[in-house]
């Protein structure tokens, strides 16, 4: 019998939006529910990449570093990666081909996904959001001050999520991705890419487990806005 595929979400990307950036797990608690994902740390403190059990920071001077399990997330989202669905790709090919042509090869649109591709590239363009000071701003007035970062010919790992259009707010509705080089100096917030050549991994998931900060008291006392997070996550994606 197949083992059911889980992703773990800690925090909303909702929440996130609307300037909820404390901290409210640790990294080493998140490792315990999978080995591939992403996210951010508290304050909104750059990128969080989780390959292969080992997790990262993209930092907003371009610099990345290994964790060691202590820092805090706001929202981070995780599964075990068993990919059942697998085929290589010939570039060069851009972001929105590669996007297109993942979405030919999801399950249903309907379903969240784990999307994983390791290749050659031309070039890949990330941004970093940058670290926050209270009193927080919403997330989308933050993000037009986000420094970006551009490299090229370099061998790497694009990684995150496929979620359903339903979810928005609960995650970023369709794709979500951030990238990590292999020689784990360079990453983040994917923006584009050309790849020359590499493999496409996707694992359908079978549920989504959404865990809340419930002993945090900004989150249980604050009453969010949410009234234009779907024009706010467009913005800021």
């Amino acid at each position: 019998m197949t083992k059911e595929t889980v992703l773990y979400q800690h925090g909303t990307l909702g929440a996130l939006m609307a300037g909820l950036m404390d901290g409210t797990e640790t990294i080493t608690n998140i490792l315990k529910k999978g080995d591939f994902g992403i996210g951010t740390l508290s304050g909104l403190d750059g990128e969080l990449i989780i390959l292969e059990g080992k997790a990262f920071q993209g930092r907003e001077d371009g610099a990345l570093v290994a964790l060691d399990g202590k820092q805090e997330t706001p929202y981070a989202a995780v599964t075990t990666f068993k990919p059942t669905i697998t085929f290589p790709v010939a570039g060069p090919i851009d972001y929105s081909k590669t996007n297109k042509l993942i979405s030919e090869h999801l399950k249903s649109e309907n379903l969240f996904h784990a999307i994983k591709i390791h290749g050659k590239f031309k070039t890949v363009h990330i941004r970093v959001m940058p670290k926050q000071q209270k009193p927080y701003k919403r997330l989308v007035e933050v993000s037009k001050e986000q420094p970006e970062f551009e490299k090229e010919m370099l061998t790497g790992t694009i990684l995150g999520f496929f979620t359903p259009e339903l979810f928005q707010g609960v995650a970023a509705a369709e794709f979500h991705l951030h990238f990590i080089d292999d020689k784990q100096t360079f990453g983040g917030h994917l923006i584009d890419f050309e790849l020359e050549s590499g493999v496409i991994e996707i694992e359908p998931m079978d549920s989504l487990f959404q865990h809340f900060p419930k002993n945090d008291e900004t989150f249980i006392h604050t009453a969010i806005d949410y009234a234009d997070l779907d024009k706010e996550i467009q913005e800021a994606e």
